[in-house]
Formats: structure tokens, C-alpha cells, sequence
């Protein structure tokens, strides 16, 4: 029989899960462009932890595709290529067209209202930062995931949802708030309904059609300090309620 983790080791784990929360954030956000650096002791200063702790959290975005582990223990946040953001993206409809496969016609009243909600969440976000539309728009497709009850699929659409947002960042033309917001509505409605079909043909299109918005055209970096850039991320990551996905998405 396995041990049961120390009380400890429990709090470790804790951190690291805020801090990769954190991190996860600034990234789908843009306040952390592609290729910032993140410092062990400077992150451990930010968020008051060990540079262990902070490593391991580093280790852990890095298996999520989110962070490069360079030599010398210097990590950055990922800088995809144009081929692997296109792969990715490929990868990630045919993910979800798999997911909404597994949900047409099997979603519940109070699943229907909970999408519902997250879209309204979404619209009225208009007018704010790209950044947060993006977030939401991502945050709707884990959460689709999560309603299949399946720990595989949730774990591989969350990891390429978020490395899609790091393409966005890095490529994308001004987020088009409007067309998610009908998009999404449309991927409810034909959920609702169960109609298999049509739902998998929305999700390849409105996937797709996020994707063709790019552009080989990296943004500027702005070169603002990192300890500045994470201060609202580390100060509200626990307390955000604007989106309550359930317990796993916030590893």
C-alpha cells in the first residue's frame, strides 16, 4: 500500500500548483510574452517559496510545453515555431472534435446553463484586452473537456489549448471576441441538441478558423520586469472567480 503524502509534502505540492497558475495566466494573458525569462529566485522572491519549489514548478510548464529548460538552469516561457504552433493547433481540433463527439446530446441541464454562463462571462469581457478574451475562449474549451469525465482528455486538451494561447500570443492578428462568442453558442446549441455531426463540423471550423487568424508576425516585447508583471497574477490567482472551471483545471 502506498504512503499517504506528509503534510509537507502536501504544501509543496500547493505551492507549486499556485505557482503554475500563476504562470499559466501571465502566459494565456501576454503579460509574459514568449521567450522571458523566468529565474528561480526571482519567481521564489515573488511568490515566497524556496528556489526548489520554484523549480519544480518550471519542470512542470515545461512539461506542459509552456516553458524551455536552457542550460545553466535559465528558464524561458516557450517561443514556438510557425510549424509546431500549425501542428498544434492540427492536434488540438482533432482533440476536440473528439470531445464534443463524446458530449452530443449526453450534457446535462445544469452542464447546458454552466457553458451558458461561461459564454456570458465571455461577452461581457467585450471591450477589454484580447488577452482576456483569449483566456476565456480557452478556458470554454477545458471546460467541454472536463464534462467528458475523462482525465486523458482533459489533460491533452488542456496542455495544447494552453500552447495554442503562446501561438496567439505570439502570431495572432487581434482576437475576434464576437466570432468566439457565436461560435461557441452555436457549439452549445448543437451539443444540446446531439447533433454529432454538426457539432463536430463547428468545432473543426471555429478551431480552424482561430488558427488561419494568425499571423507570421511576432509582437514587440515590451521588456517590463518580471517581479511587476506577476504582482496581480500571484496577488489573485487563488481568489479568481470569474470562471470556475472545476478542481483539476486548476493544477
Amino acid at each position: 500500500m502506498a504512503a499517504r503524502p506528509t503534510s509537507k509534502t502536501s504544501k509543496s505540492s500547493d505551492k507549486v500548483s499556485v505557482i503554475c497558475r500563476a504562470l499559466r495566466r501571465a502566459v494565456i494573458e501576454q503579460a509574459l510574452e514568449p521567450g522571458a525569462k523566468l529565474p528561480e529566485d526571482a519567481l521564489g522572491e515573488r511568490f515566497g517559496v524556496s528556489r526548489t519549489i520554484a523549480r519544480h514548478a518550471l519542470g512542470q510548464l515545461a512539461g506542459e510545453g509552456l516553458v524551455e529548460l536552457r542550460r545553466n538552469r535559465i528558464a524561458v516561457v516557450a517561443t514556438p515555431s510557425w510549424q509546431e504552433a500549425r501542428d498544434a493547433f492540427d492536434i488540438r481540433i482533432e482533440l476536440e472534435r473528439l470531445v464534443v463527439r463524446q458530449l452530443a446530446g449526453k450534457l446535462t441541464k445544469s452542464q447546458i446553463a454552466e457553458l451558458n454562463a461561461h459564454v456570458d462571462a465571455e461577452h461581457r469581457a467585450r471591450g477589454g484586452t484580447d488577452a482576456v478574451s483569449i483566456r476565456l475562449a480557452t478556458e470554454f474549451h477545458i471546460l467541454l473537456a472536463h464534462m467528458t469525465n475523462s482525465p486523458i482528455l482533459v489533460r491533452y486538451v488542456s496542455e495544447v489549448a494552453y500552447r495554442c494561447c503562446l501561438t496567439l500570443s505570439l502570431y495572432s492578428r487581434p482576437h475576434s471576441s464576437e466570432c468566439a462568442i457565436s461560435e461557441h453558442r452555436a457549439i452549445i446549441a448543437a451539443l444540446a441538441k446531439g447533433d454529432e455531426a454538426k457539432v463536430t463540423e463547428l468545432m473543426r471550423h471555429h478551431l480552424d478558423s482561430v488558427a488561419n487568424r494568425a499571423l507570421v508576425a511576432p509582437v514587440p516585447q515590451r521588456g517590463r520586469d518580471l517581479l511587476d508583471i506577476l504582482a496581480p497574477y500571484a496577488d489573485a490567482v487563488t481568489g479568481d472567480r470569474v470562471v470556475k472551471l472545476p478542481r483539476a483545471a486548476r493544477r
